[in-house]
């Protein structure tokens, strides 16, 4: 990797802030937009502007097209089996609900659905509506004191009454890598369906949702370098199958009546109304701009950051760094002793630094620990080992100032 090559692809990289240059360390929220996607958005709505699916003028068609190519993009970029089995969302948050949703009329009293300790709210609350909907029980793994699962809990919950196990790939908060593949066979062999909130891994490695074995798979583009409100939620065909529509409107139906309707095929029976078109052009782009730079170069830049910025941290005394499970992604969360995050997190922004203060939306993680929240810098592709010099230089300031 070229890291001088990579930063010149990302414009806002090049701007100041409180007149000190952006140190952009919050990358688990969002991540910045290489200017091809600002380029293929702009050429959409200046170029070929107009619905999908529905025309036969020669820009809907342009557009259906590049529409679909991001379909078969993302297929390949998560080895799913068909490109039908990729269903259009408006984020992980979204996918999760569609799930979550789908399953009310299938689960009853008796019923359990697993989750986990370290799970974004996103993929706690939907399963908590689920649960007081259909009167199945909620249980959850628990964490030990490094961030990692409990794995002897989690067999020990896992049953024949697990019907559904919902957990991420990557904790937004901590950074803990969780066992997938071995999670969804456990789970396969007591009959359960196992659905993962791959929001923070997407960016960060190679998925392989047929390797993984996984049922549901959820994902954002705007954690990939792509725009904002538009997300996926891959499945498998059977279950997709199974599943009745999330939404109902124009684009997801076959034939309408005034009595009744019926539904279109996969993958349009999930996509109701208007896709978000111009997000997903720009995704493409995004997709396109990771695999030319290789995911396993994205990779391995990034755990070499992990580790220098985590032993910058520690070398800072007073500074408490939460979550060292043995597998890790790119996530430094940490606190300082006797310092409100948010009073350190406010003092970093003066001095061009952007890292997230609070709970992550993961206050059961927070109240775990005893904390009111971290002070979480996130890495992505574009990180060097400057900005987490400068982030250790801007800590040490205001540490002295706050004491």
């Amino acid at each position: 990797m070229n890291l001088s090559d990579i930063r010149a692809h990302f414009p806002i990289l090049r701007r100041e802030v409180h007149g000190r240059p952006l140190v952009y360390l919050d990358n688990a929220a969002t991540t910045q937009k290489p200017q091809a996607v600002m380029d293929a958005l702009v050429d959409y709505y200046g170029g070929y502007n107009s619905n999908v699916h529905r025309g036969v003028h020669q820009l809907s068609q342009e557009a259906t097209d590049a529409f679909e190519k991001v379909r078969l993009q993302l297929q390949a970029h998560v080895n799913a089996a068909h490109s039908h089995e990729i269903i259009f969302t408006k984020g992980t948050t979204d996918s999760l609900n569609l799930v979550a949703h789908g399953f009310r009329s299938m689960l009853s009293k008796g019923d359990e659905i697993l989750v986990t300790q370290l799970e974004h709210h996103s993929n706690l609350v939907p399963w908590q509506m689920l649960a007081q909907h259909s009167g199945a029980t909620l249980k959850y793994v628990s964490m030990d004191g490094q961030g990692a699962l409990n794995m002897e809990d989690f067999h020990a919950q896992l049953t024949a009454k697990t019907k559904i196990l919902a957990f991420n790939h990557i904790s937004n908060a901590l950074g803990t890598i969780n066992p997938v593949k071995a999670m969804a066979a456990a789970a396969h062999a007591l009959g359960a369906v196992v659905v993962v909130d791959g929001a923070q891994a997407l960016p960060h490695s190679a998925i392989d949702v047929q390797d993984l074995d996984v049922d549901f798979y959820a994902g954002s583009a705007h954690k990939m370098y792509g725009p904002t409100g538009i997300g996926l939620l891959y499945g498998k065909t059977s279950w997709l199958e199974k599943l009745p529509p999330y939404q109902g409107g124009g684009e997801m139906i076959a034939e309408v009546a005034m009595e009744k309707s019926s539904y279109a095929g996969l993958p349009h029976k999930f996509e109701a109304g208007t896709p978000n078109i111009a997000g997903v052009i720009g995704w493409g782009a995004a997709i396109q701009w990771m695999h030319s730079v290789g995911m396993d170069q994205i990779e391995a830049h990034e755990h070499e950051l992990l580790q220098y910025g985590t032993a910058l941290l520690e070398a800072i005394p007073g500074v408490k760094i939460y979550g060292k499970a043995p597998k890790k992604a790119a996530v430094l969360s940490f606190n300082v002793a006797g310092l409100h995050p948010y009073d350190v997190g406010t003092l970093l922004d003066q001095m061009g630094i952007a890292v997230r203060t609070g709970q992550h939306c993961t206050q059961p993680i927070m109240d775990e620990f005893g904390i009111p929240g971290t002070i979480r810098a996130s890495l992505a592709a574009y990180t060097s080992k400057e900005d987490l010099d400068a982030l250790a230089r801007a800590l040490e300031k205001a540490i002295a100032l706050l004491s």
